[in-house]
């Protein structure tokens, strides 16, 4: 199999590389977390870049591209643990291309590629974890519209978007909805995630509703069957980013004369991130190219791909901190801040833990030795 890059995929690479070295450094960064982890003029930049619209057609303002050019975009926003969610613009445009009625694909899709509009999936409960067919918010049909009940936590920049694709009971049947966020009957409260970035709980009270899908569950489970290799995608470029920082780090730090990063056992320890870092990236490409593939296929590999992610995220960064020292944790250092974000990677989405059960549940007789 050709895992090279196209030429357009390279040039997409080099392109967002670049703007997180000039427009993204760490003290940019550091003036965003400041400001509440959230920058609508930085979001924009990347939606200028066309990232946005990596999952719209050309016909609705898009690139019209896919999963692969998806993933290296995240790549190299993952090496600037870049805040603003821009992983939200390609669930939202997947799902939105693919189930909405003709006027809502119309009427958002070019705003959602542009920038103009930012929406973003409000899909957790309190009482789920992490399960997707677990939803309390309730639908009503009013005539010809709808109304959602319930309330949504951890919302990407909720406060910040301009709508949400709420999943919602239906005559005990889960669809999906878009609710805006200037509608009646809804409320964000806004705070800071660990990764320093921005999420909202999202409260609605009998607000106005549109129905994108009927056919929830299949619907919601793509969606965040993309996020998740984004999530892959996102963590394999933060990981690269955090072992080069604590090489670079041992070749200058020095203990009895030489440096630390002549000592045999550290070497080894290097070594060893270097090792899940090249895994976490085989199955980041495997999510990615799976994405494509039947429902039962596709889910068992995100599920697959999550483990091994979840596992190496916390391997590289926890031996990071411990090949750092005392420095590895301090605010001041950007090592702590990808130590952060690695870590709250592996929660999203669904834990280790989580897809591993997702994995077992979907073994055969063989228990996937022989599959």
């Amino acid at each position: 199999m050709d895992f090279d890059f196209s030429d357009d995929q390279q040039a997409l690479r080099d392109a967002v590389a670049k703007w997180v070295e000039k427009s993204y450094d760490f003290e940019q960064r550091r003036k965003i977390v400041e400001a509440g982890g959230f920058d609508r003029k930085v979001y924009n930049e990347l939606a200028e870049l066309g990232l946005a619209g990596i999952y719209i057609s050309e016909e609705h303002g898009g690139l019209g591209m896919g999963p692969v050019e998806a993933m290296v975009a995240m790549e190299e926003l993952g090496r600037g643990i870049v805040c603003e969610p821009l992983a939200q613009a390609f669930m939202a445009g997947a799902l939105i291309q693919d189930q909405a009625p003709s006027a809502l694909k119309e009427h958002w899709l070019p705003r959602i590629a542009s920038g103009e509009a930012l929406v973003v999936l409000a899909h957790q409960e309190r009482k789920a974890r992490y399960r997707l067919d677990v939803c309390e918010t309730q639908a009503t049909k009013n005539g010809s519209a709808y109304e959602v009940t319930g309330l949504k936590n951890i919302v990407p920049a909720g406060d910040q978007a301009d709508a949400f694709l709420v999943p919602a009971l239906l005559d005990g049947t889960l669809a999906i909805f878009l609710v805006e966020r200037s509608a009646q009957g809804v409320s964000t409260r806004g705070y800071a995630t660990q990764d320093e970035a921005r999420a909202a709980d999202l409260k609605l009270d009998k607000a106005p509703a549109q129905l994108i899908t009927a056919s929830g569950l299949d619907a919601l489970t793509r969606t965040v069957d993309i996020g998740i290799a984004s999530v892959c995608a996102e963590g394999v470029g933060a990981m690269e980013k955090t072992l080069a920082l604590t090489v670079d780090y041992m070749n200058q730090r020095k203990q009895f004369g030489v440096t630390i990063a002549s000592f045999q056992a550290l070497r080894h320890r290097v070594a060893d991130m270097k090792m899940q870092l090249e895994l976490a990236r085989s199955m980041s490409y495997y999510a990615s190219l799976k994405l494509g593939e039947p429902a039962a296929e596709r889910r068992q590999a995100l599920s697959r791909a999550k483990v091994q992610l979840g596992q190496s995220l916390r391997y590289v960064s926890q031996q990071s901190v411990q090949l750092h020292g005392g420095i590895g944790v301090t605010d001041e250092y950007v090592g702590s801040h990808y130590f952060k974000k690695l870590t709250q990677l592996e929660m999203t989405y669904g834990d280790t833990m989580h897809h591993l059960g997702e994995v077992s549940a979907r073994m055969g007789e063989t228990a996937g030795v022989f599959a």
